[in-house]
C-alpha cells in the first residue's frame, strides 16, 4: 500500500441522481468537514433506518428487548463478512476503546507483567495498558519508532522491546496522530512464535483497508465502524480469538453473563443498540453507490491531492519543506508539517482544533508527535477537491500568523 501520486484533482463523486455526494449526509454547509477521520459522517440513509428502528423499539420495548439478542447476532455476521472475520469471533462494541479495554479487563497476568506498546499508539488506549500494568504489578515498555520508519524498521523498533517477561504486547493497525501503518502482520506472525499475546488497535481500519482481518495474526482486535465505515455513532467490533477470548466479559454484566463468546456481549438491558442494526445500511450506501473499491481509491486520489496544495501553501509561507514521511502511508489520510508554534502538543493541537472550527468554520485534525505540529489530512466521499483548496487558500495564512504569534508569545517579543 503507497501513496497515490496526484498532479490534478480527482473529479468528485456524485449520486446516482447526479447530485454531489455530500447531499446524501447532514453535515453542517456552513463548515468545511475535513477531519472524517475522527468521528466519522453518518449518511442520511442510515440515520433513517436508525430512526425506524428506535420507533420500532419504542412501539413494543416489551417485545424489541427479548428479541434484540437474535437480530444483533444477525447484524454480527455481516459486519464480519466486511471485515474479513470469523462472525464466530466478532463480538460488537460501542468504540474500539471499549473493546480494548474489554482485553484489558479479562486477561490475567502472563509472564513478569510487562505490556509493550508504541510511542504512535492512541492515549486512552496505552492510558488503559498503564492501568492494566498497574494491577498486574508489571510496567509499560514503549518502542521508539520514528515517523519515517519503513517495515523492516518499525518491525525491528517494536520486536526490540518484545521478550521474556511481555504479557501483551498492543499494536495499531493505522495510528492515530502519525496517519501511518504499523506491520501488524508481521509483528503478529512472530508474537505467535513467541506466544505473546496481541492486541491490534485496528480503530481506522474498516471501510480505509479491505477486509483488515485478512491475513492478520493476532488474539485481539478492536475497529471502529463508525469512522470510515460511516455506520452510526457507537459502531465497533471486538474480534477475538483462541482460549483468550473465553475471559472476555461486557463492561456491563447482564443476563447473557453465562452465554458462550461473543453472545454473551448480544444482552446489555436496555441500551440502545440500533446503531448496530443501522450500521449494515451504512456499509451498503457506500458499496452500493460506488462500491467500496472505488471509495477507497477517490478517497486516497483526493488525500494525496489535498497533501500537494496544503503543503504547498504552507511552503510558499514559511519556506520550509511541509511534506511528512511517515515511512508506511495508509490510503484516505495524510499529514503536512505545521509551522513551529502550533499543536506542539496534544492539548495545544486539540485547543488548535477548536479554535480552527470556531474562527475559520473548519473541522480539521491538529496532531502532534514528537514535540511538532502537523495537520492531518482525511477524505471521504463526500469531500471536494475544492474543500482543500479553500483551506490552502483561506485558511493556511491565518494559521501561519496564529504560529507567528505564538512563537513571538513564547520568546516574550509579543
Amino acid at each position: 500500500m503507497s501513496e497515490t501520486e496526484v498532479t490534478t484533482a480527482p473529479r468528485p463523486l456524485l449520486l446516482a441522481d447526479g447530485r454531489p455526494a455530500a447531499r446524501a449526509w447532514s453535515l453542517d454547509p456552513a463548515l468545511r468537514h475535513l477531519n472524517h477521520g475522527s468521528f466519522g459522517a453518518v449518511p442520511l440513509a442510515a440515520q433513517e433506518r436508525q430512526n425506524e428502528l428506535r420507533t420500532e423499539m419504542e412501539r413494543a420495548p416489551v417485545v424489541w428487548f427479548p428479541e434484540l439478542p437474535q437480530r444483533l447476532a444477525a447484524a454480527r455476521a455481516g459486519l464480519a463478512a466486511f471485515l474479513g472475520a470469523d462472525p464466530g469471533d466478532l463480538a460488537l462494541v460501542p468504540n474500539a476503546s471499549a473493546g480494548v479495554s474489554v482485553v484489558y479487563a479479562g486477561l490475567e497476568r502472563r509472564g513478569g507483567g510487562e505490556i509493550v506498546v508504541t510511542d504512535h499508539g492512541y492515549g486512552a488506549v496505552t492510558m488503559g495498558a498503564e492501568r492494566l500494568a498497574r494491577r498486574w504489578g508489571g510496567r509499560v515498555r514503549t518502542a521508539r519508532v520514528p515517523l519515517d520508519a519503513d517495515e523492516e524498521r518499525a518491525y525491528e523498533a517494536v520486536m526490540a522491546e518484545v521478550g521474556e517477561s511481555t504479557g501483551l504486547l498492543v499494536i495499531d493497525q493505522i495510528t492515530s496522530a502519525t496517519a501511518r501503518r504499523l506491520p501488524v502482520e508481521r509483528i503478529g506472525a512472530e508474537a505467535r512464535r513467541r506466544g505473546v499475546p496481541l492486541l491490534v488497535d485496528g480503530a481506522h481500519a474498516p471501510g480505509l483497508v479491505a477486509a483488515p482481518l485478512s491475513g492478520l495474526t493476532c488474539d485481539f482486535w478492536a475497529g471502529n465502524l463508525h469512522k470510515w465505515g460511516c455506520a452510526p455513532r457507537g459502531t465497533a467490533a471486538l474480534v477475538a480469538r483462541g482460549p483468550l477470548r473465553d475471559s472476555l466479559y461486557p463492561l456491563i454484566d447482564s443476563w447473557g453473563a453465562h452465554d458462550p463468546y461473543p453472545d454473551r456481549f448480544d444482552q446489555q438491558g436496555t441500551v440502545d443498540a440500533t446503531h448496530y442494526l443501522a450500521a449494515a445500511t451504512a456499509l451498503d450506501f457506500v458499496g452500493g453507490t460506488w462500491g467500496w473499491p472505488a471509495a477507497r481509491r477517490y478517497m486516497d486520489e483526493l488525500a494525496g491531492y489535498a497533501e500537494q496544495v496544503v503543503g504547498a501553501a504552507f511552503a510558499s509561507l514559511t519556506g520550509a519543506d511541509a511534506h511528512v514521511d511517515v515511512g508506511m502511508p495508509v490510503p484516505g489520510m495524510r499529514l503536512v508539517r505545521l509551522p513551529d508554534g502550533l499543536a506542539g502538543s496534544r492539548v495545544t493541537a486539540d485547543a488548535l482544533r477548536d479554535r480552527a472550527a470556531a474562527e475559520l468554520g473548519v473541522e480539521a485534525a491538529f496532531t502532534s508527535f514528537g514535540g511538532a505540529g502537523y495537520v492531518r489530512l482525511s477524505a471521504h466521499v463526500y469531500n471536494t477537491a475544492e474543500d482543500y483548496e479553500y483551506f490552502a487558500e483561506r485558511c493556511v495564512p491565518v494559521l501561519g500568523e496564529w504560529a507567528r504569534a505564538a512563537r513571538a508569545q513564547r520568546h516574550g517579543t509579543a
